[in-house]
């Protein structure tokens, strides 16, 4: 088996960061990207997530994945011929795996290439299933994954798969969603294909207790990127001065998650000061619900054709395999 990964510069990597974060906190409303939850302290607490009563959308889609893997399998291979079956976000692949078994198992011939911003994740991934498929061939790239992407794709004509799970799509406002699945779409060729993760409009007390589960640790979970801007860009965050508050608009879909300043206070990021009135809020994070018609429409719209959907038991959650339109 051959695992390398490419990491980007840590030193562009903090400069990055510090700036994504300044230009957040110092616009109206005030933001942050929650591509930056995921660092070492915030992986563990987001796995807690995953397994939170509360939280359905792990065991919905691992629905799918264990047992609809016959299905997926049939929509993202093709003839036998090779493939790259990329995964932006792995992780550490618990849902995946069970895909990545019955490839390997049916003799399918393809290189799997995690994206994953979290080296420890990555690390653990790779180690992990080299003990549990030892003929399964890895090429692991760590970073952010839209600029990953590109790398990963580089220098091999095979058709590529592309895996976007967890409903990592409905961290995205609708229009970011469509500009992000275009950018996908042009880094692609005709016939490649991207198996994508939605999140089905329910019952809306459902989706609520999703973000505010009885045990805080979704409320940790957004405190701790403040932490992490404290440990990584010396800030001075108080943590007792900011409270998770969620949101779900059962019209639009959108399910947001803000931190509310309980006073008026001045925190500084290095040597830059940001402002914060009492009551003003931080959007950390939207988690956007959709409806069938509405997936159809954005493959439609960004370039693709559906080549199916795949929900799990209850139908609360769909895998859409799309394909490039050539």
């Amino acid at each position: 088996m051959l695992h390398t990964i490419a990491t980007a510069t840590e030193k562009d990597s903090v400069i990055k960061f510090k700036k994504d974060v300044l230009d957040g906190l110092q616009s109206s409303p005030k933001e942050l990207q929650p591509k930056y939850f995921y660092d070492d302290l915030g992986t563990e607490l987001f796995r807690e997530i995953m397994k939170l009563p509360e939280y359905y959308l792990t065991d919905c889609e691992l629905d799918i994945f264990r047992h609809k893997t016959q299905e997926l399998s049939k929509l993202i291979t093709q003839d036998n011929d090779r493939f790259d079956l990329i995964e932006l976000g792995a992780g550490d692949g618990f849902k995946s795996r069970h895909l990545l078994d019955y490839l390997v198992h049916n003799n399918s011939n393809f290189t799997y290439i995690p994206i994953d911003i979290s080296k420890s994740a990555l690390t653990y991934l790779t180690e992990s299933l080299n003990a549990q498929l030892p003929r399964l061939n890895i090429q692991g790239f760590q970073g952010d994954y839209m600029e990953m992407l590109p790398k990963a794709c580089k220098g091999t004509n095979r058709r590529k798969v592309v895996l976007f799970l967890g409903a990592n799509i409905g961290n995205m406002e609708v229009s970011q969603a469509g500009e992000f699945c275009r950018k996908v779409q042009s880094i692609l060729y005709p016939k490649d294909r991207l198996l994508i993760g939605f999140d089905l409009k329910k019952d809306p007390k459902k989706v609520l207790a999703a973000y505010n589960d009885q045990s805080g640790i979704t409320s940790k979970f957004n405190l701790n990127l403040l932490e992490r801007i404290n440990r990584e860009l010396g800030a001075n965050f108080l943590m007792d001065q900011f409270e998770h508050y969620p949101v779900y608009d059962p019209i639009t879909g959108a399910c947001r998650s803000y931190l509310v300043s309980l006073k008026q206070q001045q925190v500084y990021i290095g040597e830059s000061q940001v402002n914060f009135q009492k009551n003003e809020v931080i959007q950390m994070e939207i988690s956007q619900k959709y409806d069938l018609n509405g997936i159809r429409d954005l493959a439609a719209t960004t370039g693709f054709k559906t080549l199916g959907m795949i929900m799990d038991s209850n139908e609360w959650f769909v895998d859409a395999i799309w394909e490039k339109m050539g």
